[in-house]
């Protein structure tokens, strides 16, 4: 397992990377739907925020468990926010 300042590191960039594309495809791409997209970066943002408070504090009992389930939430939130950026065009 990784240690906490790692997993917060790779956490970061996963959402900036996406906010940054989720970005660049309202700004530049033509026929984007702009509310969606600002919907999509703020729940971006939010993701980002709800994953760090979550390893910050750790739920009682394994924490083997707890870390594997919040990397299997983590990527099906991703995976998640990734069909709605392809969806808006």
């Amino acid at each position: 397992m990784a240690n906490k300042r790692n997993l917060k590191k790779q956490i970061n960039h996963i959402a900036s990377e996406l906010f940054t594309d989720c970005l660049i495809q309202s700004l530049y791409v033509p026929g984007t739907n702009k509310e969606k997209a600002d919907q999509l970066m703020g729940r971006i943002l939010n993701l980002q925020d709800e994953y760090l408070a979550r390893i910050s504090h750790i739920e009682p009992g394994s924490v083997k468990l707890f870390f594997k389930k919040l990397r299997a939430d983590f990527n099906a939130e991703v995976s998640a926010i990734l069909d709605e950026l392809a969806k808006l065009n």
